[in-house]
């Protein structure tokens, strides 16, 4: 397997990606993993793993302010190792500690069009922030509680509703270079 060259840039610094629930977190985290020669993981199926809980049961037994607590120790313990891409719950960026996490490695903003989102979740009863009537609603309030936070990400990376998990990996694999200078281990901020 050939290694890409941007694992040299990176020198072992984790890629976080951020985005909406929805965004292709998971899919493309995955595919960027494999390309750098790196370890996946999707804080969601840690905290899983942790509790022996779905994220829905978390959710409905202790509440989303526990929840949250749980979700930024988790962060805390996955952000001491290297050489990981990661996928991050969607609501990650709303705890102001969790950026002190973050800003170890490299964030990476999937921007996905919220109407792109509503296509992709309007079936899926597994998101417990997602319980409503009117999802493309619910879907667009919480993007715009989010956009700012988002919006600090290292990397914005737009994603059209025709792009497929495999361009988009490819694109924040390209778009590294911009974010890191070749002498630093360490993205701007």
């Amino acid at each position: 397997m050939q290694i890409s060259p941007q694992v040299n840039l990176l020198k072992g610094v984790n890629l976080y990606l951020v985005g909406m629930m929805g965004s292709g977190k998971t899919t493309i985290g995955s595919l960027i993993a494999t390309e750098l020669g790196y370890k996946f993981l999707d804080t969601d199926a840690v905290i899983e793993q942790v509790t022996k809980q779905s994220i829905n049961q978390l959710f409905a037994e202790v509440g989303e302010t526990e929840f949250r607590q749980i979700e930024s120790q988790v962060l805390a313990e996955v952000c001491a190792y290297t050489n990981l891409a990661i996928a991050t719950g969607g609501g990650i960026v709303t705890q102001q500690k969790n950026w002190s996490y973050l800003h170890y490695g490299l964030i990476v903003w999937l921007d996905v069009p919220i109407e792109v989102l509503y296509d992709r979740l309007k079936a899926d009863t597994t998101r417990p922030l997602l319980q409503s009537e009117d999802l493309l609603g619910k879907l667009q309030s919480i993007f715009q509680q989010r956009q700012s936070l988002y919006s600090q990400a290292d990397l914005h990376i737009r994603i059209g509703d025709t792009d497929t998990a495999p361009q988009v990996a490819n694109r924040v694999l390209s778009l590294i270079p911009s974010v890191l200078k070749p002498d630093l281990s360490a993205p701007k901020n």
